[in-house]
């Protein structure tokens, strides 16, 4: 199927569509809070695929100085659009987005994707013993079991 479009605008009912896929769907970021997840649309250059009816069908995030580095985060694809060409759309748009050229840095964390983004260039690290992590991998667990 082709007819994919992407866009950085987001309705709200879209929002809450990326939303569900993100702290539902994903490996990465199940049980986000809502609060986070719209703290993170905010501050983030985020990414509308859409189908030939204008349909929701994936979602993307740019953490971004649009200078130097960009990580690109968040990338879901809905189980319809999938094998369709539906991601390589998406990432090549933000790819090819004006305020993300010529930058130094790009980076991305994958479990299973590797394949997709190594036809935009990525790669494993060349030296990854120069980068570190601070990973709380409870914090959504902690922040919903104290919530009312």
């Amino acid at each position: 199927m082709s007819g994919w479009s992407v866009s950085n605008t987001l309705s709200g009912d879209e929002i809450d569509t990326a939303y569900r896929w993100i702290a539902a769907e994903s490996y990465w970021a199940k049980g986000l809070p809502r609060t986070f997840f719209e703290r993170s649309v905010a501050n983030s250059l985020c990414f509308a695929l859409r189908d030939a009816a204008g349909e929701l069908r994936g979602f993307a995030r740019v953490v971004t100085d649009k200078a130097t580095f960009a990580y690109l985060c968040d990338v879901f694809v809905c189980a319809s659009a999938r094998g369709q060409g539906a991601g390589k759309a998406l990432v090549s748009a933000i790819m090819a987005h004006p305020e993300l050229q010529q930058l130094r840095r790009w980076m991305l964390a994958t479990r299973d994707a590797h394949g997709l983004y190594a036809q935009y260039g990525f790669s494993a690290l060349e030296n990854p013993e120069r980068l570190m992590q601070r990973l709380d991998q409870d914090v959504y667990a902690r922040l919903s079991s104290q919530e009312p």
